[in-house]
């Protein structure tokens, strides 16, 4: 499998994975806590994944290559982590609160895709985000 389907196909399997397991996380735990064991687990696989991506020029070359995106990729990680935790405890259904929250970061993201990195979106990309909207108001249609 090509390294375009697999990318998708590991983010797509590995988001479902993520609200499953945030769901199922026991609402009596502290949160917190629960982040440190998921962070510390995810460090020690995030070392075995050097066995299949090594740092070819070594780790500190790596490191000098670093810029804010890291931090900010963190800061974004903890928040997503917290909020969804958060979410779930409050009574959110797993399939709204997902597909909320995706749908409405996407939209948020179509101006920055754009403006910030010059991408190019068609007729067709602009009836999609339509979709999306009319798909948000589905959501929260009251029965």
């Amino acid at each position: 499998m090509s390294l375009f389907y697999f990318s998708i196909t590991l983010a797509i399997c590995s988001s479902a994975l993520y609200h499953f397991v945030a769901k199922s996380t026991p609402s009596g735990v502290n949160f917190t806590v629960s982040l440190l064991v998921t962070y510390a687990v995810a460090f020690i696989v995030t070392l075995f994944t050097f066995f299949f991506f090594p740092a070819k020029n070594g780790i500190a070359a790596e490191l000098k290559q670093l810029n804010w995106a890291s931090i900010g990729l963190a800061a974004a990680i903890v928040g997503i982590e917290f909020g969804f935790l958060l979410t779930y405890r409050a009574g959110w259904n797993l399939g709204i609160a997902a597909v909320l929250v995706n749908v409405v970061a996407s939209l948020i993201l179509v101006p920055v895709a754009i403006f910030v990195f010059k991408d190019e979106i068609s007729w067709v990309n602009i009836l999609g985000i339509l979709i999306c909207l009319a798909g948000l108001v589905m959501l929260n249609w009251k029965r």
